[in-house]
């Protein structure tokens, strides 16, 4: 026998040949039994209109996860950390599944316990999905677990050595054949039993077809104001595109959200609770407003942000017309899918375009965004304001609730910082001798940008001479601002370009390194660039 093939023995009758137990194809039957399980998991999921096992699962391990674990995922890998738990956590149950064969194989009553976890595991992840019943989930997992049991004792059995009547050379081994017809069957169903799950679950509600039939409502001041954007290649647009947009968000799977049964509720300490629908929300819209989003895990120098021009219902007065308590201190925004947000009542009191937004860029919401409505607040970070799939609007007070990433080691309160970026140059190019362009942009919130100065120094020196650049319009007080420092890079060498911003009120970005928690990263963009020999 090969050696790279590990292998039991166990007895055969008086007089009959040794049989051979193949370790491989225990695991491999291990491995096809979880694959299975997946899959059917995946296909009833579908077929119910839930969210999957696997779904659920990484829903779960978020909430549970330490924070500081969570950050790093994070900063590994940035906009890709959903794909990468969904992927480690199937391929986790894989190898679960792999180690699991050989010893089901030695003790059948091993399997019973592992696939009664894996339901349990499926159901009380299930069951912490608002948008799941809690018997729903334990049926999804349930038949999962069962599909994947009975392909684990079948594809053992078609492993378990046969002890022929009379010893013959080569006998007393697994049927091959037969092991690889049933591992081919389990292969082919859990691969057909999760594509097609996969297509059912991603398309229960047809929002594209619902976003093309919506008619936006116009509202005064709509258009985007009449700024002229810099004309500098690679700088960032005043206005970025819909497809574009940075996404940051809790949500594994982006829900599907039916228009058509959809309510928005307002909630809590209020004197008169009620909830409308997305035409009578519709019908209120009334403001439309540019604003820079900024996400709090941006790096100094990152692209976690964005200014669109948002058109929705102001925020106050869908207060107002609930009637807020005189001492609810918090507004807490709850999405379809459970996630929340909460933010202090006396932020609407400063005149800010703060609103429950149902078009973006002059469209309805994108579902990656929030459609059918998401909250939009001006100067503060999203963690803290940025509810998208927006189902509840709750009244409370700052001490009695803490939002999602509050436990999580977050700052409660956070206004945006003053930051700038360096769009172009990008960092380690080498430039022609001559007239270069060093532009990007800035933004401080509510407090706009009123200036932004650059420094270049060769590598190495210290000091340096801040020089103000020219600055492009500001389409509102909320809203990122171009800028364009024009450099006479006459000299070859290697340089050091760093930028800072002054806000509207003063205050000049800080030089002091800070990484993005607990509330936003601080410090200068520096990018390093060389000059060739003219």
């Amino acid at each position: 026998m090969r050696s790279d093939l590990r292998s039991s023995r166990i007895a055969g009758h008086e007089g009959s040949a040794v049989a051979t137990r193949i370790r491989g194809w225990d695991s491999a039957a291990g491995l096809l039994a979880a694959a299975v399980a997946l899959g059917v998991g995946e296909l009833v999921a579908g077929i119910l209109r839930q969210v999957s096992l696997v779904v659920s699962v990484g829903d779960a391990v978020i909430d549970v996860l330490p924070s500081a674990v969570v950050k790093l995922a994070i900063e590994v890998f940035g906009t890709s950390d959903k794909l990468a738990l969904l992927v480690t956590i199937v391929l986790g149950s894989l190898g679960l599944g792999a180690l699991l064969g050989p010893a089901v194989a030695r003790r059948p009553r091993a399997g019973v316990v592992a696939f009664a976890g894996f339901a349990l595991v499926g159901t009380l992840a299930g069951a912490r999905d608002p948008r799941t019943l809690g018997i729903v989930a334990f049926a999804i997992a349930a038949v999962a677990a069962g599909a994947g049991w009975f392909t684990l004792r079948r594809l053992l059995e078609a492993a378990t050595p046969t002890e022929p009547a009379v010893t013959m050379p080569g006998r007393g081994l697994a049927d091959r054949r037969r092991f690889l017809r049933f591992a081919g069957a389990a292969t082919g169903a859990a691969v057909t039993s999760a594509f097609v799950g996969r297509q059912i679950i991603g398309a229960p509600v047809d929002v594209d077809a619902q976003r093309d039939a919506l008619v936006l409502p116009t509202v005064e001041g709509a258009p985007t104001p009449a700024v002229d954007a810099l004309d500098v290649p690679g700088i960032t647009p005043l206005i970025t595109p819909n497809g574009e947009f940075y996404r940051i968000d809790t949500a594994l799977v982006v829900p599907r959200v039916d228009v058509n049964s959809w309510r928005l509720r307002v909630t809590g300490m209020v004197d008169t609770p009620y909830e409308i629908t997305f035409d009578e929300l519709s019908a209120l819209a009334s403001l439309s407003e540019p604003v820079t989003l900024v996400c709090v895990s941006n790096e100094v120098g990152g692209g976690l942000a964005g200014t669109a021009v948002w058109l929705g219902v102001p925020l106050v007065a869908l207060l107002e017309r609930a009637g807020v308590h005189a001492d609810a201190t918090q507004i807490v925004g709850r999405s379809v899918d459970g996630f929340t947000v909460g933010f202090p009542t006396e932020v609407l009191l400063d005149g800010r375009a703060a609103m429950v937004a149902i078009a973006m860029n002059g469209e309805p919401l994108p579902a990656e965004h929030g459609f059918p409505a998401r909250l939009v607040v001006p100067g503060l970070y999203g963690y803290v304001s940025a509810t998208k799939w927006l189902e509840e609007i709750e009244l409370t007070t700052l001490d009695a609730f803490d939002a999602y990433w509050i436990p999580r080691g977050w700052a409660k309160e956070a206004p945006i910082k003053t930051q700038s970026r360096i769009d172009v140059p990008r960092n380690r190019r080498a430039l022609d001798a001559g007239r270069q362009a060093v532009a990007g942009v800035a933004w401080g919130g509510l407090r706009s940008i009123s200036r932004v100065e650059v420094r270049i120094r060769p590598q190495g020196d210290e000091g340096g001479e801040w020089r103000e650049a020219t600055m492009g319009g500001a389409l509102s007080q909320s809203t990122w601002r171009q800028w364009v420092y024009e450099w006479d890079a006459s000299a070859p060498g290697d340089y050091e370009i760093a930028v800072r911003a002054t806000d509207g009120e003063g205050n000049v970005q800080t030089e002091v390194e800070r990484r993005p928690d607990p509330d936003g990263a601080t410090g200068h963009h520096l990018v390093r660039v060389s000059v060739k020999q003219a």
